[in-house]
């Protein structure tokens, strides 16, 4: 188990396959509550979170199985996940975790059928026992989306901590309708994302995947 806060970041990855084992409801409540002490601009503290669990986690996990199936491209979005016309480096870099994981799972590019049915595992949290989900208020602008994210990595840096896996799911951004309506979400909030919060499976060939990173000299300006 990580001992400091830079061995939690190092060892932090998305996690896509997860054990059969439940996380006690005290120590995702303890983790969440921690995770309040995220930086936050005014202290506004706009980050609104849902747990499902249980049975509610069955009931979402079968409803998406028809979701995704009668409509596999999502519905209407309230945001953008990628920029329109993604130009490199950033295109390459998605390009390129995207093949590195289908090429550990050995579905090739041409196997758009097997690619698609491994896409929506997203939405059944890879077996995860926790979905967790993140949503704003409409009237919210990008200094406090900004926060959710230090929110969220805050979240994710703690659940290593007690020996947890996570993985961010934009993805659930696809079908802000169907999770709002299950949520019961307020009309004036956006859904961001979802997060899968387990036990990981370490034998699973997908979890060796280890996501790279740019040489510091790639984005770092130090001026003198």
């Amino acid at each position: 188990m990580p001992r400091s806060v830079s061995e939690a970041i190092i060892e932090r990855r998305s996690v896509r396959a997860f054990l059969d084992k439940p996380v006690p409801e005290g120590v995702i409540e303890a983790l969440i509550a921690s995770a309040t002490r995220a930086p936050s601009g005014g202290n506004l503290q706009p980050w609104h979170i849902d747990v499902v669990m249980g049975a509610r986690l069955d009931e979402l996990k079968a409803l998406m199985i028809d979701r995704t199936r009668d409509d596999p491209r999502g519905e209407p979005m309230d945001y953008t996940i990628y920029p329109t016309g993604l130009s490199p480096p950033y295109e390459d870099r998605r390009k390129f975790i995207g093949e590195a994981m289908y090429g550990k799972l050995g579905i090739p590019y041409e196997d758009r059928t097997s690619r698609r049915a491994w896409f929506t595992r997203n939405f059944q949290f890879f077996g995860a026992p926790v979905g967790i989900f993140c949503h704003i208020d409409r009237s919210m602008g990008p200094p406090q989306w900004s926060d959710l994210g230090m929110f969220l990595q805050s979240l994710m840096l703690l659940a290593v901590e007690a020996g947890l896996a996570t993985c961010a799911q934009e993805c659930w951004a696809m079908y802000p309708r169907t999770v709002g309506a299950f949520l019961r979400l307020r009309e004036d909030h956006i859904l961001f994302c979802g997060m899968a919060l387990g036990y990981e499976d370490s034998e699973a060939t997908v979890n060796t995947l280890h996501s790279p990173r740019e040489d510091i000299t790639e984005i770092l300006t130090i001026h003198r």
